[in-house]
């Protein structure tokens, strides 16, 4: 998803070139998405309609379905959060903004005086013919980038999202040469960035749950987008600091701090979530007669704490899945028939 606004003082044209611009992206088939920002209140209801009582009476979100769909909340909400709700919507190609200038997007301005670092060209939206829209169309093409903090490149430094947007804008990076990212993520509504791995991570350790799942009785044939909200209360805010050791065929995988942080936590929510013992200090997994990426005949046993733990055949399942996943975004080159995966603080 690439995202673009279009900024400028009043009467200066944003709404007209912000339609050009749309027609133009939407002819060259596109998926195209749009948002308006004003500094006054816009109602997208009529005075006296039944939604518009909805709301009258207190409700803070109300939802319009017809030939249309409209959403009318009673809150703003900040604008990543809105871009990063219309992933859910559907797989759009380009965001046109109209308006929101303190963001750090690349800009479009149709006046000199809200020019900044974030400023990809200057437009006269009253003179620009048919020609001039469509260049404008390719510069989108170039300079358009998603969610900052959802940039990441191994040749940017330390996965800076500012900097590698800075780049793209300056037509030094392009998207193509981005990390390939799969998943995204929200927590309380803040947009947290994920590099390859991590993505990589939590597609494979939830594809690999979900494939546990009778997905048929769902009338789902096979997975597509996956979406997930987690309403969370309880975990703990600091993270699991655990030692983490893998076998892969009997042989030590190495690992660095960062990945033996992500597994351990991982492995020990999994293991707490069946609730074997109140207090788990040591987990140990075994998963053996691994066939290709074949598990249905595979072998798994589960200990804490040095005990044998019985898990059924459903259990066995996820966390055959799920620990497989886990290993096989570690970009193992052999062929994996045995894994060995020891969890201890």
């Amino acid at each position: 998803m690439k995202i673009v606004s279009i900024v400028g003082k009043k009467n200066t044209g944003k709404t007209s070139l912000t339609v050009k611009v749309i027609e133009e992206l939407t002819k060259r088939g596109y998926n195209v998405a749009s948002i308006k920002h004003s500094h006054h209140s816009i109602e997208m209801d009529k005075e006296n309609t039944d939604t518009w009582k909805h709301k009258q009476a207190g409700a803070n979100l109300v939802v319009g379905v017809g030939s249309t769909t409209f959403f009318n909340a009673r809150k703003e909400h900040d604008l990543n959060r809105i871009l990063y709700l219309l992933k859910h919507f559907d797989d759009f190609d380009f965001v046109i903004i109209e308006g929101y200038k303190s963001y750090n997007y690349p800009k479009i301005i149709t006046s000199p005086n809200v020019r900044d670092e974030y400023t990809i060209k200057e437009v006269d939206s009253f003179t620009i013919d048919d020609k001039g829209v469509s260049e404008l169309a390719d510069l989108i093409e170039q300079r358009g980038h998603d969610i900052v903090d959802t940039l990441f490149a191994n040749n940017c430094g330390f996965n800076n999202g500012e900097v590698i947007a800075s780049e793209i804008r300056n037509g030094n990076l392009s998207v193509d040469d981005l990390d390939n990212v799969k998943s995204y993520l929200s927590i309380d509504g803040k947009v947290v960035g994920l590099n390859r791995f991590v993505s990589d991570y939590i597609k494979q350790s939830l594809v690999g749950v979900i494939n546990t799942l009778n997905l048929e009785e769902y009338d789902v044939s096979e997975i597509g987008k996956i979406e997930v909200v987690i309403p969370n209360e309880n975990t703990p805010k600091n993270p699991i600091d655990a030692e983490c050791t893998i076998l892969i065929n009997d042989e030590n995988l190495e690992i660095n701090a960062f990945t033996r942080n992500i597994v351990s936590n991982s492995i020990k929510g999994m293991i707490n979530a069946i609730k074997t013992e109140d207090n788990v200090k040591l987990i140990d997994i075994e998963i053996k007669d691994i066939t290709g990426k074949k598990l249905e005949n595979a072998h798994i046993s589960l200990k804490t704490n040095g005990h044998d733990v019985e898990i059924n055949e459903f259990t066995q399942g996820i966390l055959k899945e799920t620990i497989f996943a886990v290993v096989s975004s570690l970009k193992i080159d052999s062929e994996i028939n045995k894994i060995n995966v020891t969890v201890g603080e």
